[in-house]
């Protein structure tokens, strides 16, 4: 038996109440405990948002909690960011390697590379292989020209947001707005949000207005980001032009505000797009509205639609593109707050649970 020199921490909790969590401990395996063709991995420092909240709340019905499975009636959340390989077995990845991907709210994680090229690998291990490689896929930084050292909290922050964002975007400007004037977007001011606007703007140009949806508290905020062609409170949807139609990508979740968005533009709602859950309580039943009926959206879908149009490198290509133009005024957008320990990230998760986080803050977190 291999001696174990190191405790691995996790934080989990309970899928049926989400304010219901804890931490649990557990030995690390040593690297004699690997098996042949497996790595360690510890996480660093990840980012965690309202996405984030939206992965335990879809954890169910989207499959997030079966990335990393934890004990019965639990969940461990997935999460965004870096980590070091401290224990290899697999002759292709070496210790020290810096990685970034999909994680567990967890100190340390077991991979199985596969695929493995210079560029970096997805994670083989058996109950993984039916779930979609885009959250399998992890990139050493050493290699990855997406990577600056210096915008870390960034990357963590936004580009997985960025990539969903994007995804969005391509889809409304391909469907040519499904024959609408308006894109609406609730929660304007989630990082998500934020993404897909500036990518939308990018796509469409003058062709079709791109509308914040927002509270009364962030409207000054959401009205200085400049991704919006306005900002509209959600108790003046009713001021909304019929006549021009409407897509409406849901990013609060929040059924009072989709139902007042459908009974405003009832037939002329083209298109309907639910993607996030920032107002999860907030949900109502889903039950026949006017006009589109609301569809969820998985990102990986659009991906494989565009690597066959594309090609897989050219999607990398365009998204990389993309990313970089975003990059500086991202910066501008959010103020990075760093902490570390149990207590700094349970504290992080409730506010971001309960909404109280700042459109303008972003946690980074680290164990």
């Amino acid at each position: 038996m291999a001696v174990q020199t190191d405790t691995a921490t996790e934080f989990l909790v309970k899928k049926d109440d989400l304010r219901t969590c804890e931490f649990r401990t557990a030995p690390v395996p040593a690297q004699a405990d690997l098996a042949d063709g497996e790595v360690l991995a510890k996480v660093d420092t990840f980012a965690f948002t309202a996405n984030n909240i939206t992965y335990a709340v879809f954890g169910e019905q989207m499959a997030y909690w079966n990335f990393f499975p934890a004990v019965e009636g639990w969940g461990r959340i997935p999460v965004w960011g870096f980590a070091d390989v401290v224990a290899s077995k697999h002759e292709g990845v070496k210790v020290g390697e810096r990685l970034y991907g999909y994680w567990p709210l967890s100190t340390h994680l077991v991979l199985q590379p596969a695929r493995v090229t210079a560029a970096g690998f997805v994670d083989g291990t058996e109950h993984r292989k039916a779930l979609h490689p885009v959250y399998n896929n992890y990139l050493r930084t050493a290699a990855d020209p997406g990577y600056d050292v210096g915008c870390e909290a960034q990357q963590s922050l936004l580009r997985p947001l960025f990539m969903t964002g994007f995804l969005i975007a391509d889809m409304i400007a391909d469907a040519d707005y499904y024959g609408a004037k308006q894109v609406l977007f609730s929660s304007a001011s989630s990082k998500t949000a934020l993404c897909a606007a500036f990518c939308l703007h990018e796509l469409c140009g003058a062709g079709c207005d791109v509308i914040g949806l927002t509270s009364a508290g962030n409207r000054k905020f959401v009205e200085a980001l400049g991704c919006y062609d306005k900002t509209v409170t959600y108790d003046e949807i009713a001021s909304l032009p019929i006549e021009q139609g409407g897509v409406y990508i849901d990013m609060s979740g929040n059924g009072d505000v989709r139902a007042a968005v459908h009974s405003h533009f009832a037939d002329n709602l083209k298109f309907s797009l639910m993607v996030g859950a920032s107002h999860w309580e907030n949900g109502g039943e889903m039950v026949p509205l006017p006009g589109a009926q609301p569809t969820f959206f998985f990102a990986p879908d659009q991906i494989k639609k565009r690597e066959a149009d594309w090609g897989a490198d050219a999607l990398q290509q365009r998204l990389g593109g993309a990313w970089a133009r975003l990059i500086g005024p991202a910066r501008e957008w959010i103020t990075v707050a760093a902490s570390s320990g149990e207590k700094s990230i349970e504290h992080v998760y409730r506010e971001t649970l309960e909404g109280r986080v700042l459109p303008s803050q972003g946690n980074i977190l680290s164990f």
